[in-house]
């Protein structure tokens, strides 16, 4: 399961274009306060806190919200199964992101570090990551994986282009349409370590 994600992309370049999307008027930060911590980001982990997205009428609102409640085990919960689920009364947000990781074991024999692979969406510098908000913390949504990503893992979050992602917020289709793993060649994937060694940038 994805556990890790990167948003390269600085957070005011990134309000811009969360104003842009289509049947929106404006984007706005939630209570007018903008976030100190903009910087763009490698890597963002679980318990870390990071931006999400919400539709509050004709508006984006943008809150710094921590990844991942606690469950009834006390395990953070931070991917969400989406198939047979009703999120009509969810709290539905986005969280924007540039690239996601997954980890494969290696093959080389005696080799502990597992192979890092980056996943970033092969026609736009960014994307959205479905997800809802429970007990103050975000958690993304799974699906079955798509052909791009099936050969990494079993099951993939859910990806949506920066055009697509207010359908997930307003529900304007039917969610199992919108929860969906993209098609093959949507997604481009680098291999950023094999084998116990880096890979050049």
């Amino acid at each position: 399961m994805c556990n890790e994600y990167a948003r390269k992309a600085n957070l005011k370049e990134l309000e811009n274009q969360f104003g842009k999307v289509e049947r929106v008027e404006a984007f706005e930060w939630e209570g007018g306060l903008a976030p100190n911590d903009i910087d763009p980001k490698d890597s963002v982990r679980i318990s870390d806190t990071a931006p999400v997205v919400r539709l509050k009428g004709d508006r984006l609102v943008g809150a710094m919200t921590p990844w991942a409640w606690r469950g009834p085990n006390g395990k953070p919960v931070f991917n969400f199964k989406s198939e047979g689920r009703d999120f009509s009364h969810n709290d539905r947000v986005l969280i924007p992101a540039t690239g996601f990781y997954e980890y494969t074991a290696p093959a080389a024999p005696k080799v502990k570090l597992k192979d890092r692979h980056l996943f970033t969406l092969a026609a736009e510098p960014w994307f959205w990551i479905a997800g809802i908000v429970r007990d103050g913390a975000f958690s993304m949504l799974t699906t079955a994986p798509g052909p791009d990503v099936a050969p990494y893992h079993d099951r993939s979050i859910v990806t949506l282009a920066p055009a697509a992602g207010l359908d997930w917020l307003a529900l304007s289709r039917p969610s199992r349409d919108i929860l969906t793993a993209p098609p093959a060649g949507a997604l481009e994937v680098r291999t950023l370590r094999r084998d116990g060694v880096e890979l050049a940038a």
